[in-house]
C-alpha cells in the first residue's frame, strides 16, 4: 500500500436530521494534491472542517496515518483555509501573519516576510488587509494556513470568485508549495477544468457521498476520446485488436475494452470481430471532458456547476 497520509472510514456528518456526509471514505497519498470535486452543497467543507478538527463526526472516523501521533499530532500538523479567510481587516498582511506566529510562538520577521513571499504578498506593505482584492485576500489566507510549516493543508474553494489572472497566481502558488516544500494538498473546487491543472487525485462527491476516487491518470483515461467495446468475450477480442495493429487500447475489466486510437474506425472493428466469431454486446465512440464526465457519474444537470 502507497505512503498514506490520510485515510477515513464511514466519515459521516448528521445536522439535525439531514445527512450532510454520508459514510465517506478517501485515501489522500503524501505529497499528492487531491482534489474533492462537488457542486455547491455536496458534503465538500464539511468533511474537511472535520478532518480540520472544526467540527466532530456523527459516526465513523479518520485517522492520520501519516503521523505517528495519530490525529493529536496531526492537529499541529494541518493548516486550513475554510470558508472565508480569518483576517484582520484593518491590520496589514504583515501583521495579521504576526498575530498568528505569536500564537504559534514564533516572532522571527524573517519567517513573517518568507510567508508573504511565498504567496506574492511580500511587496504590499502597511496596505490594510480588508482594502485587499479578493485574490489578495486568498493568498494571505493562505499564509495564515502554512504558519507553523504544516506538513498537510485544507484548502476549500481557494480559487472561487478569482479572476483568470487570480487563478492563475493561486495555482503556481500551490504547484510550488506541493513541489518544493513537500505540502500535501486538499483542495475543494466545483470549477473542475482549472482543478484538472494541479490535481494529482481525486474524489467526485454528490449528495454527501463519494461517488467514486480517482488517480489524474485514472480520470484522464476515463475522460480520453474512444472506442468502448462491452462483451464477454473480452480474452478473444484483444487478439483481434493486436492484428489489427491497433497500439492504444486498455483491458479494463472482464467486460470492457477502452481503444484510444483510430476511433473513426469503431465500425471497422465491429466488423472484424463479428467475423472472428465474437459476440459484442456494445461498441460505441465516447467523448467527454472532466465536466462532461462529472455531470455524468452524478447525474447531474448542467446547471449544477459552475
Amino acid at each position: 500500500m502507497e505512503d498514506m497520509l490520510l485515510v477515513t472510514n464511514n466519515l459521516t456528518k448528521v445536522y439535525k436530521k439531514t445527512a450532510a456526509v454520508k459514510g465517506v471514505n478517501i485515501h489522500i497519498r503524501k505529497g499528492a494534491i487531491y482534489g474533492l470535486i462537488g457542486k455547491n452543497g455536496a458534503g465538500k467543507t464539511t468533511i474537511m472542517k472535520m478532518l480540520a478538527g472544526l467540527a466532530r463526526p456523527t459516526d465513523g472516523s479518520f485517522d492520520y496515518t501519516g503521523f505517528s501521533g495519530g490525529n493529536k499530532e496531526a492537529f499541529s500538523r494541518v493548516g486550513a483555509l475554510i470558508e472565508s479567510p480569518a483576517i484582520m481587516p484593518n491590520l496589514s498582511a504583515y501583521d495579521n501573519l504576526k498575530l498568528k506566529c505569536l500564537a504559534y510562538g514564533i516572532g522571527d520577521r524573517d519567517y513573517i516576510m518568507n510567508k508573504l513571499s511565498m504567496v506574492g504578498l511580500e511587496g504590499v506593505g502597511k496596505k490594510k488587509a480588508g482594502r485587499f482584492s479578493l485574490g489578495m485576500k486568498q493568498r494571505l489566507g493562505i499564509a495564515l494556513a502554512l504558519v507553523g510549516e504544516p506538513d498537510f493543508i485544507l484548502l476549500d474553494e481557494p480559487i472561487n470568485g478569482l479572476d483568470p489572472q487570480g487563478i492563475v497566481e493561486i495555482r503556481e502558488m500551490l504547484l510550488k508549495l506541493n513541489s518544493e516544500n513537500g505540502v500535501t494538498i486538499l483542495i475543494s473546487s466545483h470549477i473542475l477544468e482549472e482543478l484538472s491543472k494541479i490535481a494529482t487525485d481525486y474524489a467526485i462527491i454528490n449528495e454527501g457521498e463519494i461517488i467514486e476516487e480517482s488517480t489524474s491518470e485514472e480520470l484522464k483515461t476515463k475522460c480520453r476520446d474512444k472506442i468502448i467495446i462491452k462483451s464477454s468475450d473480452v480474452s478473444g477480442i484483444v487478439p483481434v485488436i493486436d492484428e489489427l495493429k491497433f497500439k492504444d487500447y486498455q483491458v479494463i475489466d472482464e467486460h470492457t475494452i477502452f481503444v484510444f486510437d483510430r476511433i473513426t474506425e469503431s465500425a471497422v472493428l465491429n466488423m472484424e470481430i463479428a467475423k472472428a466469431g465474437f459476440m459484442v454486446d456494445s461498441i460505441g465512440v465516447e467523448s467527454s471532458d472532466l465536466e462532461e464526465y462529472f455531470l455524468k457519474v452524478t447525474g447531474s444537470g448542467t446547471g449544477d456547476i459552475r
